[in-house]
């Protein structure tokens, strides 16, 4: 049996969100840990390596995880092994009695301890590794912040590079992006960042593609062997691109893989001891731009992982399975003439917008990012385009129908949209394909 702590206690006069794992199969042991530390620790434990890692899973991750040796099944250094694995910033503590040097070897190397203790352990030893470990875990924290923000910082203005450079790419790697997410929830991975920074910068590469190409090549249609070679190569050259920043590198991998028929894990070794995490976010973005393709071709969400499921050789299960239940957020988004000065962040344009000596400002499909939104603005102002435009607005703007198009308004009532592609290469309702263009919903 383990028990669980339901409360958050004080240490030290400071409040402390941070839980420790204690694992021990000695029932009286761990019952000399709960009365030892009281209210002062907020304090899990477990009988057995396997217990330890049902609640890393269930209740992690942990802070600080402390374990004994010797136990029966799994030993010490192999729950810290694997404990490494599925919570890298989890801080590893030994406890021991035994003197075997291949045991502290096994520990030292797999698990990547933060520190030896012997068994028994008096109250004050413990409790200043307990301090010293949760020290390290806030220290590890607020780096890996600082460092996640940094990238991501990078990665926005990469994006909002793309977005200028190549509307329809951009849009696609949005798409993209939400479906990782939503895989990336269900399946509880660490560090989320690094498999949505994947996703967002996936169709990097594209901005070196024809646009009709590129297009033709999302909608599914046929393509030349030269087209389609040229198409086929635009992850490696994201990849290329990438490789040269630095911390991105498993990222490049990433997006490197996305068209591959079979992923070689081989190539991701050179992110030991994250390879297995890396490897599975590289399995996932393929995924993710396989689920996309299918939506685009006109398939629902039901169909297009349906589908996916046929390729079992392709794709794991666990991930096609991770697919169910995402909602595509364009089903619920609603055709609407919104006057410039109201548009916002994440609005997707239906119509080209050019100024009035007709040069294109942006492409029907582009979806509104803050640098367009700020280009808006400043033509709004010069009143050099036209005062209102058609949008899909996403179910969480609230726009006053006065607002409306009174004309736009009442064929869309009429026919109310269900889905369109953020590259704006079509819409559909049910079964049956709808009108592109809001002339032809009359």
């Amino acid at each position: 049996m383990f028990f669980t702590a339901e409360k958050k206690y004080s240490w030290r006069e400071n409040i402390v969100t941070d839980k420790v794992l204690f694992v021990d199969d000695d029932d009286v042991v761990l019952e000399s840990y709960r009365r030892m530390f009281g209210t002062a620790v907020n304090l899990d434990t477990a009988a057995s390596g396997e217990e330890g890692m049902a609640l890393i899973s269930d209740r992690g991750p942990y802070a600080l995880v402390i374990t004994d040796m010797r136990m029966p099944g799994m030993n010490g250094a192999q729950f810290l092994a694997q404990v490494r694995q599925k919570s890298p910033d989890s801080v590893r503590v030994l406890l021991t009695a035994c003197t075997d040097l291949q045991a502290a070897v096994d520990a030292v190397n797999d698990g990547n301890i933060f520190r030896f203790l012997p068994k028994p352990c008096a109250k004050e030893i413990l409790s200043s590794a307990i301090d010293d470990g949760l020290a390290l875990h806030r220290l590890i924290n607020t780096e890996k912040n600082l460092l996640e923000k940094t990238l991501m910082g990078s990665i926005k203005v990469l994006t909002d590079v793309l977005s200028a450079a190549s509307p329809e790419a951009f849009g696609r790697s949005m798409s993209i992006t939400d479906i990782v997410r939503h895989m990336v929830s269900r399946l509880r991975l660490p560090s989320p960042w690094r498999f949505e920074a994947a996703a967002m910068l996936s169709q990097l590469g594209c901005i070196m593609l024809d646009p009709k190409v590129m297009q033709a090549a999302f909608v599914g249609d046929d393509l030349s062997d030269e087209q389609q070679a040229g198409f086929a190569a635009h992850p490696q050259a994201a990849r290329s691109l990438l490789m040269n920043i630095p911390r991105l590198e498993p990222i490049a991998w990433m997006i490197g893989q996305q068209l591959s028929k079979g992923i070689d894990a081989s190539g991701a070794l050179l992110f030991w001891p994250e390879t297995d995490i890396i490897v599975k976010g590289a399995k996932i973005l393929k995924l993710a731009v396989a689920f996309e393709s299918l939506r685009m071709k006109g398939l629902e969400d039901d169909e297009a992982i349906a589908g996916l499921r046929i390729h079992d050789g392709e794709f794991d299960s666990e991930l096609v399975e991770a697919l169910e239940g995402i909602q595509h957020e364009a089903a619920t988004m609603q055709l609407r003439k919104v006057p410039t000065s109201r548009l916002k962040v994440g609005m997707i344009l239906q119509q080209e917008v050019r100024t009035q000596t007709g040069a294109l400002m942006v492409p029907k499909g582009q979806e509104i990012t803050p640098a367009l939104l700020m280009r808006f603005e400043t033509f709004s102002r010069s009143r050099t385009v036209d005062d209102a435009v058609l949008v899909m607005v996403p179910a969480r703007f609230q726009i006053g129908a006065r607002n409306f198009d009174s004309e736009t308004r009442g064929s869309l009532n009429e026919k109310p949209l269900q889905r369109v592609s953020r590259t704006g290469a079509g819409i559909r309702a049910g079964s049956s394909a709808l009108p592109r263009s809001a002339s032809q919903l009359a």
